[in-house]
């Protein structure tokens, strides 16, 4: 029987350059794969052009080098997997498993905001129109390796979403389904801002009959108000100094052993030490954005 090598992965959007947020999500990830020896690669989710800035992925890119988080292989450009996509849409569509929606947003807000399968058997065209799945595999819950059992909330679930946009846009759901088989990523470790569509993920695995992969979400940096660090919310870019005392702080808000001396390290020395050190049983499940403090495995 051959052991399946552990394969991990960083996927940013190129909306803007990465911040501490995004260290966290990339470094948990890096770390995770490499104390598995492991391999972490890197994917950049271009798909969307109206929400990126021009320049962004190549800075994300330059970011990860100057913080020492060196991918293996090469990078993966979703803006070059259309072909990929159509055919993942085509073979759902020979399976009666996917049709057009005309609905508007306004309509389904008016339902509350969950779609009510309205246009599955009116047999529309592609005119103005989305894609959805047909939703035969719900998924109701997962295990995540660090926060255990997580139930979804049981209509979202249950909804038959959008998996191609009526914009011509391919969604998120399906092309970041679609890239983690491709890339064979055995486990995902990313922020707690994306536990709401993994089971959607998930029932997209089941419906391809793929391997489905293990799951990690991290806890997120929060900002003086609370909320998240992200670019919508304008948190500064990492700095582009030197990378160790951040990569520490990065380190200390993960709950991992790492001290003020460790800045006395190369890059590299500093990280090597933080893989031999990996604690994925020490992550916290959240981090209060005022007192830094640590919540541990709560039940969900």
């Amino acid at each position: 029987m051959t052991h399946t090598p552990y394969i991990g992965r960083f996927a940013p959007s190129p909306s803007g350059e990465l911040h501490f947020g995004s260290l966290i999500a990339a470094l948990g990830s890096y770390l995770q794969a490499r104390a598995q020896q492991g391999i972490w690669r890197v994917r950049i989710e271009d798909i969307d052009p109206p929400r990126e800035v021009p320049g962004a992925a190549e800075t994300i890119l330059r970011q990860l080098e100057h913080y020492g988080l060196l991918w293996d292989g090469d990078v993966l450009w979703q803006s070059q997997r259309h072909d990929a996509y159509r055919e993942a849409l085509n073979w759902l569509q020979t399976q009666g498993l996917s049709y057009y929606c005309t609905c508007t947003r306004a309509r389904i807000q008016r339902l509350g905001g969950i779609y009510d399968g309205h246009c599955r058997t009116l047999n529309n065209g592609p005119e103005k129109a989305a894609m959805r799945l047909v939703q035969r595999q719900p998924v109701l819950h997962f295990h995540d390796r660090l926060r255990g059992e997580i139930y979804a909330d049981e209509k979202l679930a249950r909804e038959d979403f959008i998996i191609h946009r009526r914009d011509g846009l391919f969604a998120y759901n399906l092309a970041v389904v679609v890239d983690d088989h491709y890339q064979g990523v055995t486990e995902i470790v990313r922020g707690a801002d994306l536990i709401e569509p993994t089971v959607r993920q998930i029932s997209l695995y089941q419906q391809f009959g793929w391997p489905v992969p293990g799951y990690v979400h991290l806890p997120l940096a929060l900002n003086a108000e609370g909320n998240k660090l992200s670019k919508q919310n304008h948190a500064p870019a990492l700095p582009g100094g030197d990378p160790r005392p951040i990569i520490i702080r990065a380190l200390q808000f993960l709950n991992q052993n790492a001290t003020t001396e460790w800045q006395d390290l190369t890059v590299e020395a500093l990280l090597q030490k933080a893989v031999a050190n990996w604690s994925l049983a020490d992550v916290p499940v959240a981090v209060d954005a005022n007192t830094h403090s640590q919540t541990g495995r709560a039940e969900l």
